[in-house]
Formats: C-alpha cells, sequence, structure tokens
C-alpha cells in the first residue's frame, strides 16, 4: 500500500441525546399518563391530550425534560437561547404495531420519553439518513456498513429514558412483537429568544 498514513472524520454529525430521567418519574405519574383516553392514530394509539407536559401531576417530568433541552441546546447546538416544549403527547403500541416513517414540522428538535416499562424484545425507534423521497436509488454493493456509508441508525429504548434529536430527521418504529404494550411520551419543541441580528436587520425576538 503506497499510502504511509491518512485521516478520515466525519462532517456535519446528526447528533442523538440519550439521558436518564427515571428519578423524576413515580409509580402515580407512569399510571396517571397509562390512563390518558386514547385515539386512533395512522398505526398506534395517540393520547386526546396533545400538551400533556402541562399538566400540574406531570411537573417533575416537565422540569427534568426542560434539563435535558437545556443541555442540548448549550452543549449541541451551541446556542444562547432556550428550547421550550410545545406540544407532547403519549402513545402506545400494543402488539404487532410500529409506527409508520415520519418527521416533525413546526419543531427544532423532537423528543421521545420511554417512562414505563419497556417490552420484551423492545421494539426499536429507527433512522433513516434519507429525508426525501428516493425516486431512483443507485447505490452501489457494499461490502460492509460504517458511519459514513449506513442508510439507518438504531436506538433500543429503556425505561426512564430521553432520547432528542433533529425533528428534520425521518425515524419510526419498528412493530411490537411483544404482548406487552411499549407505552412513550413524544414531543416537540421551539427556540425562545433573540435570533438574528439588528444591525443586519434580521433581528426577531420569540417569546
Amino acid at each position: 500500500m503506497a499510502i504511509d498514513n491518512y485521516d478520515l472524520q466525519p462532517l456535519f454529525a446528526e447528533p442523538i441525546y440519550r439521558g436518564d430521567i427515571s428519578s423524576a418519574i413515580s409509580d402515580e405519574q407512569i399510571e396517571f399518563i397509562k390512563n390518558q383516553k386514547m385515539m386512533r392514530n395512522k398505526d398506534n394509539l395517540i393520547s386526546e391530550n396533545l400538551y400533556l407536559f402541562e399538566e400540574p401531576r406531570l411537573a417533575s417530568v416537565k422540569v427534568a425534560v426542560q434539563e435535558a433541552l437545556d443541555f442540548y441546546a448549550r452543549e449541541v447546538m451551541g446556542i444562547t437561547q432556550q428550547l421550550y416544549v410545545t406540544q407532547s403527547w403519549s402513545l402506545v403500541n400494543h402488539q404487532n404495531i410500529g409506527m409508520h416513517g415520519h418527521s416533525h414540522s413546526n419543531s427544532v428538535v423532537s423528543g421521545s420519553l420511554y417512562y414505563a416499562d419497556m417490552p420484551s424484545p423492545v421494539a426499536s425507534m429507527i433512522f433513516d439518513r434519507h429525508r426525501t423521497y428516493q425516486q431512483l436509488q443507485l447505490t452501489p454493493e457494499q461490502e460492509k456498513r460504517n458511519i459514513y456509508n449506513t442508510p439507518l441508525n438504531v436506538i433500543q429504548p429503556k425505561k426512564g429514558e430521553v432520547v432528542l434529536f433533529s425533528s428534520s430527521l425521518q425515524h419510526y418504529v419498528e412493530p411490537n412483537i411483544s404482548a406487552d404494550p411499549r407505552y412513550s411520551i413524544a414531543f416537540n419543541t421551539f427556540i425562545k429568544g433573540k435570533l438574528g441580528n439588528f444591525r443586519d436587520v434580521s433581528e426577531l425576538t420569540i417569546a
């Protein structure tokens, strides 16, 4: 091999944040969320209440999620503005039910909170690197997969874990092959604060 040495590094990496907030979730809160009135979604069940974190009984959960968002804004995005939860809703996937591929509009960072015991085996959340429809896929055959060429990334969630990711990422959930339900809360966020620059006449304040 003629190359003596080389350097290979990823550009513009997509972050996935995973944090354990199980200490902020009580058994009473778990039952409260499980007892929410549900309605049919495309595949699974979604709560009628789409502002779940505004429930006073979930105050400690909302605070813990906000701490995770503050860390993400500061350490991952590197911004001084605040991320805050807009809508939040519970989801239930019964046996053989997954979740269709989708991304989240009108949101900066989205998240999933796995507040209850997870079924075994756990149905994974899968992220697709393609964000748009692929009419033609002229992809050479790959001998191996790595972080540079993989089309999918898989997250196997754990009880008490909050997962944060860019709202633009296409993702879906595998069918739940367990007889036990798969419970989660999903939420969207937006930025609060000043954007742009006064002198560039691009200033915008979002309260």
